[in-house]
Protein backbone atom coordinates (compact mmCIF):
# COMPACT_ATOMS: atom_id res chain seq x y z
CA UNK A 1 0.00 0.00 0.00
CA UNK A 2 1.38 3.48 -0.85
CA UNK A 3 2.43 5.66 2.06
CA UNK A 4 0.62 8.72 0.75
CA UNK A 5 -1.23 10.18 -2.24
CA UNK A 6 -0.40 13.63 -3.61
CA UNK A 7 -2.92 15.16 -6.05
CA UNK A 8 -1.99 18.23 -8.07
CA UNK A 9 -4.03 20.70 -10.04
CA UNK A 10 -2.59 21.12 -13.54
CA UNK A 11 -3.02 24.59 -15.08
CA UNK A 12 -0.85 27.14 -13.24
CA UNK A 13 0.25 24.40 -10.81
CA UNK A 14 1.76 21.34 -12.51
CA UNK A 15 2.35 23.55 -15.55
CA UNK A 16 2.99 27.29 -15.74
CA UNK A 17 0.29 27.88 -18.32
CA UNK A 18 -3.50 27.98 -18.59
CA UNK A 19 -3.81 25.56 -21.49
CA UNK A 20 -7.17 26.86 -22.66
CA UNK A 21 -5.59 30.30 -23.08
CA UNK A 22 -2.85 28.85 -25.28
CA UNK A 23 -5.53 27.26 -27.47
CA UNK A 24 -7.60 30.45 -27.45
CA UNK A 25 -4.57 32.35 -28.71
CA UNK A 26 -4.90 30.39 -31.96
CA UNK A 27 -8.51 31.53 -32.25
CA UNK A 28 -7.67 35.18 -31.54
CA UNK A 29 -9.70 35.22 -28.32
CA UNK A 30 -7.01 34.84 -25.67
CA UNK A 31 -7.78 38.06 -23.79
CA UNK A 32 -11.49 37.26 -23.64
CA UNK A 33 -10.87 33.69 -22.45
CA UNK A 34 -8.19 34.76 -19.94
CA UNK A 35 -10.62 37.21 -18.32
CA UNK A 36 -13.20 34.47 -17.84
CA UNK A 37 -10.56 32.04 -16.53
CA UNK A 38 -9.42 34.59 -13.94
CA UNK A 39 -12.98 35.12 -12.69
CA UNK A 40 -13.61 31.37 -12.51
CA UNK A 41 -10.40 30.75 -10.56
CA UNK A 42 -11.36 33.47 -8.10
CA UNK A 43 -14.69 31.72 -7.58
CA UNK A 44 -16.74 34.50 -9.15
CA UNK A 45 -18.20 32.25 -11.86
CA UNK A 46 -19.49 28.67 -11.91
CA UNK A 47 -16.62 26.63 -13.31
CA UNK A 48 -18.64 24.35 -15.59
CA UNK A 49 -20.55 27.26 -17.12
CA UNK A 50 -17.34 29.22 -17.59
CA UNK A 51 -15.62 26.24 -19.24
CA UNK A 52 -18.45 25.69 -21.69
CA UNK A 53 -18.39 29.40 -22.57
CA UNK A 54 -14.63 29.42 -23.09
CA UNK A 55 -14.56 26.20 -25.12
CA UNK A 56 -17.33 27.55 -27.35
CA UNK A 57 -14.94 30.25 -28.54
CA UNK A 58 -12.60 27.56 -29.88
CA UNK A 59 -15.11 26.13 -32.37
CA UNK A 60 -13.65 25.60 -35.83
CA UNK A 61 -9.99 25.39 -34.83
CA UNK A 62 -8.14 22.49 -36.47
CA UNK A 63 -7.25 19.67 -34.09
CA UNK A 64 -3.63 20.19 -35.12
CA UNK A 65 -3.43 23.27 -32.89
CA UNK A 66 -3.34 20.89 -29.93
CA UNK A 67 0.03 19.60 -31.11
CA UNK A 68 1.32 23.18 -31.12
CA UNK A 69 -0.04 23.78 -27.63
CA UNK A 70 1.47 20.58 -26.24
CA UNK A 71 4.87 21.77 -27.46
CA UNK A 72 4.37 25.17 -25.82
CA UNK A 73 3.29 24.03 -22.35
CA UNK A 74 5.96 24.65 -19.67
CA UNK A 75 6.28 22.28 -16.73
CA UNK A 76 6.56 24.15 -13.43
CA UNK A 77 9.97 24.17 -11.75
CA UNK A 78 10.50 21.32 -9.31
CA UNK A 79 7.89 18.95 -10.77
CA UNK A 80 10.32 16.12 -11.67
CA UNK A 81 11.93 16.42 -8.23
CA UNK A 82 8.54 16.33 -6.49
CA UNK A 83 7.43 13.25 -8.43
CA UNK A 84 10.73 11.47 -7.78
CA UNK A 85 10.62 12.37 -4.09
CA UNK A 86 7.05 11.15 -3.59
CA UNK A 87 7.85 7.91 -5.42
CA UNK A 88 11.03 7.42 -3.41
CA UNK A 89 8.96 7.71 -0.24
CA UNK A 90 6.62 4.99 -1.49
CA UNK A 91 3.86 7.40 -2.42
CA UNK A 92 1.58 7.96 -5.40
CA UNK A 93 1.28 11.24 -7.29
CA UNK A 94 -1.64 12.18 -9.54
CA UNK A 95 -3.09 15.18 -11.35
CA UNK A 96 -6.65 16.30 -11.95
CA UNK A 97 -7.40 19.11 -14.35
CA UNK A 98 -10.13 21.43 -15.47
CA UNK A 99 -8.10 21.43 -18.69
CA UNK A 100 -7.87 18.76 -21.33
CA UNK A 101 -6.78 15.14 -21.72
CA UNK A 102 -5.49 15.93 -25.20
CA UNK A 103 -2.67 17.98 -23.68
CA UNK A 104 -2.34 16.29 -20.28
CA UNK A 105 -2.07 12.65 -21.42
CA UNK A 106 1.38 12.77 -23.07
CA UNK A 107 2.70 15.13 -20.39
CA UNK A 108 1.54 12.92 -17.53
CA UNK A 109 3.02 9.86 -19.21
CA UNK A 110 6.37 11.58 -19.75
CA UNK A 111 6.47 12.82 -16.15
CA UNK A 112 5.59 9.43 -14.69
CA UNK A 113 2.38 10.36 -12.90
CA UNK A 114 0.45 7.44 -11.42
CA UNK A 115 -3.01 8.70 -12.41
CA UNK A 116 -4.66 11.71 -14.00
CA UNK A 117 -8.04 13.02 -15.12
CA UNK A 118 -9.19 15.95 -17.25
CA UNK A 119 -11.86 17.14 -19.67
CA UNK A 120 -12.04 16.13 -23.33
CA UNK A 121 -12.59 18.42 -26.29
CA UNK A 122 -15.23 17.28 -28.77
CA UNK A 123 -14.11 17.14 -32.40
CA UNK A 124 -15.67 16.52 -35.79
CA UNK A 125 -14.03 16.37 -39.22
CA UNK A 126 -10.63 17.28 -37.74
CA UNK A 127 -11.85 20.44 -36.01
CA UNK A 128 -12.90 21.44 -32.50
CA UNK A 129 -16.68 21.70 -32.21
CA UNK A 130 -16.67 24.17 -29.32
CA UNK A 131 -18.13 21.55 -26.98
CA UNK A 132 -16.78 19.48 -24.10
CA UNK A 133 -17.04 15.71 -24.62
CA UNK A 134 -18.53 14.21 -21.45
CA UNK A 135 -18.99 15.53 -17.91
CA UNK A 136 -16.98 18.57 -16.90
CA UNK A 137 -14.15 18.07 -14.40
CA UNK A 138 -15.23 20.72 -11.91
CA UNK A 139 -14.55 21.15 -8.20
CA UNK A 140 -16.82 18.24 -7.24
CA UNK A 141 -15.18 15.97 -9.81
CA UNK A 142 -11.72 16.88 -8.55
CA UNK A 143 -12.74 15.99 -4.99
CA UNK A 144 -14.27 12.73 -6.22
CA UNK A 145 -11.06 11.84 -8.07
CA UNK A 146 -9.01 12.28 -4.89
CA UNK A 147 -11.45 10.09 -2.95
CA UNK A 148 -11.48 7.45 -5.71
CA UNK A 149 -7.71 7.23 -6.01
CA UNK A 150 -7.24 7.09 -2.24
CA UNK A 151 -9.84 4.33 -1.89
CA UNK A 152 -8.28 2.31 -4.71
CA UNK A 153 -4.91 2.55 -2.97
CA UNK A 154 -6.36 1.67 0.42
CA UNK A 155 -5.33 5.02 1.84
CA UNK A 156 -7.24 6.97 4.49
CA UNK A 157 -7.92 10.61 3.65
CA UNK A 158 -5.49 11.62 6.39
CA UNK A 159 -2.68 10.41 4.13
CA UNK A 160 -3.72 12.46 1.11
CA UNK A 161 -2.35 15.83 -0.01
CA UNK A 162 -4.03 18.23 -2.44
CA UNK A 163 -2.17 21.09 -4.13
CA UNK A 164 -3.91 23.81 -6.13
CA UNK A 165 -4.27 27.50 -6.84
CA UNK A 166 -7.87 28.26 -7.85
CA UNK A 167 -11.45 28.00 -6.59
CA UNK A 168 -11.92 24.84 -8.64
CA UNK A 169 -9.41 23.14 -6.30
CA UNK A 170 -11.18 23.97 -3.03
CA UNK A 171 -13.28 20.79 -3.02
CA UNK A 172 -10.34 18.39 -3.25
CA UNK A 173 -8.34 20.53 -0.84
CA UNK A 174 -11.13 20.27 1.71
CA UNK A 175 -11.20 16.47 1.31
CA UNK A 176 -7.45 15.97 1.65
CA UNK A 177 -5.61 15.36 4.88
CA UNK A 178 -3.30 18.26 3.98
CA UNK A 179 -4.03 21.09 1.56
CA UNK A 180 -1.35 23.29 0.02
CA UNK A 181 -2.10 26.55 -1.79
CA UNK A 182 0.45 27.00 -4.58
CA UNK A 183 0.94 30.65 -5.60
CA UNK A 184 -2.80 30.74 -5.12
CA UNK A 185 -5.78 33.09 -5.30
CA UNK A 186 -6.63 34.78 -1.96
CA UNK A 187 -9.68 32.59 -1.36
CA UNK A 188 -7.60 29.45 -1.79
CA UNK A 189 -4.76 30.69 0.41
CA UNK A 190 -7.28 31.40 3.16
CA UNK A 191 -8.75 27.89 2.97
CA UNK A 192 -5.48 25.93 2.73
CA UNK A 193 -3.53 24.36 5.57
CA UNK A 194 -0.26 25.64 4.09
CA UNK A 195 0.66 28.19 1.43
CA UNK A 196 3.65 28.09 -0.90
CA UNK A 197 4.52 31.31 -2.71
CA UNK A 198 7.70 30.29 -4.51
CA UNK A 199 6.95 28.74 -7.91
CA UNK A 200 9.01 25.61 -7.29
CA UNK A 201 7.05 22.47 -6.50
CA UNK A 202 10.10 20.67 -5.12
CA UNK A 203 9.52 22.84 -2.02
CA UNK A 204 6.52 20.61 -1.28
CA UNK A 205 8.95 17.82 -0.35
CA UNK A 206 10.13 19.88 2.62
CA UNK A 207 6.55 20.55 3.71
CA UNK A 208 5.87 16.81 3.64
CA UNK A 209 9.03 15.97 5.55
CA UNK A 210 10.42 14.09 2.59
CA UNK A 211 13.74 15.93 2.50
CA UNK A 212 16.06 17.71 4.93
Amino acid sequence: MPRLLVVLDVDSTLVEDEVIELIADRAGVRAEVAAVTERAMRGELDFAESLHARVATLAGLPVSVLDEVRAEVRVTAGVPELIAGVHAAGGMIAAVSGGFHEVLDPLATDLGLDAWRANRLATADGRLTGLVDGPVVDAAAKAAALDEWAAAAGLPRARTVAIGDGANDLGMMARAGLSIAFDAKPRVRAAADLALDVRDLSAVLGLLGLRG
